[in-house]
């Protein structure tokens, strides 16, 4: 049963950073041309006279994009604070509860967040954008899509440190993050 778990685990864990490793690249895209989009229009504005009205929109619903695809980054690292210092603060056996809490909260979140997008969507297609005149659906779409990827990434990373759990490595204070980069950041102290 440990060794099953344990495999599940080891694969949930390469999925979830195969995931993370193509989310990455995207978010990185979008913000080269994001950064390209507003340099231009910071370009046109003040130094050339022309009239390219569509970069503020191209930025705004780049960013959007962005951001939210990013969430599911912090994900894959077990990336927040606050609940870091809560977490640190219990004995093994409340770690493991409380971070199977955690993940059950923030997947019920990004759930709701994926049907309430949907709608989002749904509303989005009746309306238009004021410059580029195609329908609010598509960047609508950032809310249920980045709320798909994140419940992904919680169920796989749930899996993967719920196995590291069983498999007695909670030595590791930061469930997300490899052994390899713990102890890296041990022997830089």
């Amino acid at each position: 049963m440990t060794t099953s778990l344990a495999r599940l685990g080891d694969r949930a864990a390469t999925a979830s950073a195969r995931l993370n490793w193509l989310v990455e690249r995207v978010c990185a895209g979008l913000a080269i041309v994001l950064v390209l989009d507003v340099w231009l229009g910071v370009i046109v504005r003040y130094f050339i006279p022309l009239p390219l009205t569509f970069t503020e929109e191209a930025a705004r619903y780049l960013m959007i994009w962005m951001a939210l695809l990013a969430i599911s980054c912090g994900i894959a690292r077990r990336e927040h604070i606050g609940v870091q210092l809560v977490f640190d603060r219990f004995p093994r056996l409340g770690r493991r509860a409380l971070l199977l809490l955690f993940d059950l909260l923030a997947f019920a979140f990004f759930a709701f967040l994926v049907l309430y997008g949907i709608g989002m969507v749904e509303r989005g297609m009746k309306s238009f954008t004021m410059i580029y005149g195609v329908s609010k659906a598509l960047p609508f779409a950032a809310v249920p899509v980045a709320g798909v990827v994140a419940c992904i990434q919680l169920v796989l990373v749930a899996i993967r440190d719920q196995a590291r759990f069983d498999s007695g490595a909670d030595s590791n204070p930061e469930p997300g993050v490899p052994e390899p980069a713990i102890a890296d950041a041990e022997d830089a102290r």
